[in-house]
C-alpha cells in the first residue's frame, strides 16, 4: 500500500471498528460484570434493532470496497501477463488476499447471526478473526515489496500490533469470560488503526522526517544518521499513540463506571480489597512469626520458597482463624538451621 490513501483507508476501517470494540467492552463490563463475555463484534444498540449487526456491514462493506480497488481499479483489470500474474501488481494481489479473509469474516459473522444456515459460537468467530489477522500478519512480514530502511522500521511496528491482535483473538476463545482479553483485543486493533494513519502522515505526507524523502514510491535518507533519526522519531510516535490511548482508555472506563456502573461492580471491587487486605495481613503474621523465632533460637531461619508459598496459601483460606504458627491448621513452617 505504498501511498497514502492505501494506508488510510484500511487505517479507517480498523480504528472505527477498534474505537467502538473498546467502547462495547467497557460498557458491557460495568453494567454487568458477571455476566460478561468475550466477543468477536459487537451489537449497534438503538433504532429498534435496525442498525444491531452495522460493525459487521462496516467489516464486509468496507473490505470489500478496498478489495475491488486493489484487485480492479490499481490493476486496471491486467491480471495475467504472457500466461502468469503480472508482476508489477504482486503487491496489489497480496494485499486483495488480506482484506478477502476480512470480507470472509464479515460474511461469516452475519450468516451466523442472521440465519440459521451457520451457527457458531463466539469463540469460533474469534477464531476466524485471528485467521484474518494471521493472513494480515504474513502479508506484511513477507512482502514482495521487501520494505527496507526507515519505510521497513514502521512496518515491523504494524506487523508487531497485527500480531498483538492474533494472539488477543486467540485468547478470546480460550478465556471467554475474560474483561482484560476483550479490552485488549479493542485496543489492539484501535492501535494498529493509528498507526496505519501514521505510517501514510509520516511517509507518504507532511510528516517524513529530516533528510528523508519519497522517490519513485520509495522512501530514501540522505545517510545513516538520517535513518536513525527517524526510526527514533518513529519509536516517539508509537510511544505517544500508546500513552494517548490507554489514558483514553482509562479515562473512558471512569466515564461508564460512572454512568452504567453496576452494584455488582462496586461490590467486586470491595471484595477485591478485603482479599488483598486479608492477604497482606497473614503474610504480615508470617514474618513477624519467623523474627520471634529467630529471637528465641538466636539464628537466622530460612523459610524455603515453595513452603512460604504453601503458608500464604493457608494464610489468605484460613485468615480469620487467627492461628497462624500458634498450633492451629492454618499454616506450616520449615525451620532450617
Amino acid at each position: 500500500m505504498g501511498s497514502f490513501k492505501g494506508h488510510a483507508v484500511p487505517g479507517s476501517l480498523f480504528l472505527v471498528v477498534g474505537l467502538w470494540h473498546i467502547w462495547s467492552s467497557l460498557v458491557r463490563y460495568v453494567s454487568n460484570p458477571k455476566s460478561f463475555r468475550v466477543r468477536a463484534w459487537n451489537p449497534v444498540p438503538g433504532f429498534d434493532g435496525r442498525i444491531k449487526y452495522l460493525e459487521l456491514y462496516v467489516v464486509a462493506i468496507g473490505a470489500f470496497i478496498d478489495l475491488c480497488i486493489e484487485l480492479l481499479y490499481s490493476t486496471h483489470l491486467k491480471f495475467f501477463v504472457n500466461g502468469v500474474l503480472n508482476p508489477s501488481h504482486m503487491n496489489d494481489f497480496e494485499h486483495s488476499g488480506m482484506l478477502l479473509m476480512f470480507f470472509i469474516f464479515g460474511v461469516i459473522a452475519l450468516l451466523s447471526q442472521k440465519t440459521r444456515f451457520l451457527p457458531l459460537p463466539e469463540g469460533a468467530l474469534s477464531l476466524i478473526a485471528a485467521t484474518a489477522f494471521c493472513a494480515e500478519y504474513l502479508l506484511f512480514y513477507f512482502h514482495s515489496t521487501t520494505h527496507k530502511g526507515l519505510e521497513g522500521y514502521y512496518h515491523i511496528i504494524l506487523v508487531l500490533l497485527v500480531g498483538l491482535c492474533i494472539l488477543s483473538s486467540i485468547t478470546g476463545a480460550l478465556l471467554p469470560t475474560s474483561f482484560p482479553v476483550d479490552l485488549c483485543s479493542g485496543i489492539a486493533i484501535t492501535l494498529q488503526g493509528i498507526w496505519f494513519y501514521q505510517t501514510a502522515f509520516t511517509l507518504y505526507g507532511p510528516m517524513m522526517p529530516d533528510g528523508c524523502k519519497l522517490k519513485d514510491g520509495m522512501v530514501t535518507c540522505h545517510s545513516a544518521d538520517n535513518e536513525v533519526r527517524g526510526e527514533l522519531l518513529a519509536n516517539f510516535q508509537f510511544f505517544s499513540i500508546v500513552l494517548g490511548v490507554l489514558v483514553a482508555v482509562v479515562g473512558g472506563y471512569c466515564f461508564v463506571a460512572s454512568r452504567f456502573g453496576h452494584s455488582d461492580l462496586r461490590r467486586l471491587h470491595a471484595v477485591q480489597d478485603v482479599l488483598i487486605d486479608d492477604q497482606n495481613r497473614g503474610t504480615f503474621r508470617l514474618i513477624l512469626h519467623a523474627r520471634f523465632l529467630e529471637h528465641i533460637c538466636g539464628k537466622l531461619i530460612y523459610i524455603p520458597e515453595e513452603k512460604l508459598r504453601i503458608a500464604l496459601g493457608g494464610v489468605h483460606h484460613d485468615t480469620h482463624s487467627n492461628e497462624i504458627g500458634h498450633g492451629g491448621n492454618s499454616g506450616s513452617y520449615s525451620i532450617e538451621d
